[in-house]
């Protein structure tokens, strides 16, 4: 069975001590295309996240998310820079003091270590060095979860999808057959027209019923939709094969889907009917509709 191409996952766990989310979440695309959104320090896990998504999908914009908190809360530590603190206190003391031999003695000496909070680069936030081997091993186990996760949704929605689809090729089905009833009336319909109005504009003369039957024999040569509805059938039975499939067959559906266009096309316009005509508008419409639905499955 066929798989969307939208489709969301999300898993999380505790290991050892560090909590992992990973969340996938996938949009139409015309290509598989995969992109990642990681922590600044395990840029590392993109290629590895990739490379594990790899054949699993085959269509869709992609999208893999990772978050890693440290449960222990030792994933950073506070780097006092002190050169730069007492250089903030010195400049700030000697401002006081030249400000004060010019009369500006209401500035009061009241530095504490609030305001040295406030001064850039004197606190340095560090992130420990984690081992990479270590993340990995606990990040790829969410994301298998995820994966899976992601994947059944992928499956269930692709069901949904091939069900709806499988409805439309029916009516689609419906109508070609209704066509093909009506086709081998149309030639004789003709034959009988040209034969009256021939009787109509001779008067009392003689019609020669051969000339008519040669006429109508080349109209219904010209008007022949027999071709066009075989391979109408046929592309028909293969769309059905392809919904049975378990690759990816989005491409192989959406060609498909224009070759069935264009043998209705074809039949339109040799329809010498009005209800062919009409049918062949209804059978456009379906062709457009199941056109629009695969442009969501992988």
């Amino acid at each position: 069975m066929p798989r969307s191409m939208t489709g969301y996952g999300r898993a999380q766990r505790l290991i050892g001590d560090r909590d992992v989310t990973v969340e996938i979440r996938a949009v139409n695309h015309r290509y598989y295309e995969f992109s990642a959104r990681l922590p600044r320090t395990c840029m590392y896990l993109e290629e590895k996240l990739k490379g594990m998504l790899n054949g699993k999908i085959g269509r869709g914009k992609t999208e893999v998310s990772v978050t890693i908190i440290r449960a222990d809360g030792k994933d950073a530590r506070v780097v006092v820079n002190r050169a730069v603190a007492e250089g903030y206190v010195n400049a700030l003391r000697s401002l006081n003091t030249e400000l004060g031999e010019y009369g500006s003695d209401w500035l009061d000496d009241d530095i504490c270590l609030s305001s040295l909070l406030r001064l850039p680069d004197v606190f340095t936030v560090m992130k420990e060095q984690d081992d990479e081997q270590e993340v990995w091993d606990a990040v790829q186990q969410v994301a298998a979860e995820a994966l899976d996760s992601f994947l059944t949704m992928r499956d269930a929605e692709g069901a949904r999808l091939a069900e709806d689809l499988t409805g439309k090729l029916a009516g689609l089905e419906k109508m070609l057959l209704e066509v093909e009833a009506i086709e081998p009336s149309v030639a004789e319909s003709y034959r009988e027209r040209l034969f009256a109005k021939l009787q109509e504009l001779l008067a009392d003369r003689a019609v020669d019923e051969s000339r008519v039957l040669t006429e109508a024999a080349i109209f219904a040569e010209k008007t022949a939709i027999d071709e066009e509805t075989v391979r109408l059938h046929s592309h028909i039975a293969q769309f059905r094969e392809l919904l049975q499939s378990a690759e990816p067959v989005g491409r192989k559906l959406d060609f498909l889907v224009q070759e069935m266009n264009r043998e209705v096309n074809t039949i339109g316009s040799k329809a010498q009917d009005l209800r062919i005509t009409k049918l062949v508008v209804d059978m456009k419409s379906e062709i457009e509709k199941l056109r629009e639905q695969i442009q969501n499955m992988e």
